[in-house]
């Protein structure tokens, strides 16, 4: 019964690890911690860029979350000495 709890748990690390990379608009490039926004002059309407502090979660944070899950779904069947 542990080894089953064990590998749900690592298969609902994966998947909640890919609904929060994608909830949290997922980028298919490395993890930003600040975006470059397109600002409008109200005068002269012309287009600038403003740097805002945000995190959004790349490519290397859904594969390393969802190595950790698989790891542990893994140890799950690693053989242990009956006593």
């Amino acid at each position: 019964m542990l080894r089953a709890g064990i590998r749900y748990f690592g298969l609902a690390l994966v998947v909640a690890v890919t609904l929060f990379w994608l909830a949290a608009g997922g980028d298919r490039g490395w993890t930003k911690t600040s975006v470059a926004v397109q600002k409008t002059d109200e005068v002269t309407g012309i287009e600038y860029p403003v740097i805002e502090n945000r995190f959004v979660p790349g490519i290397d944070a859904l594969a390393l979350g969802s190595l950790a899950g698989l790891a542990i779904f893994a140890l799950s069947f690693i053989p242990t000495k009956k006593p």
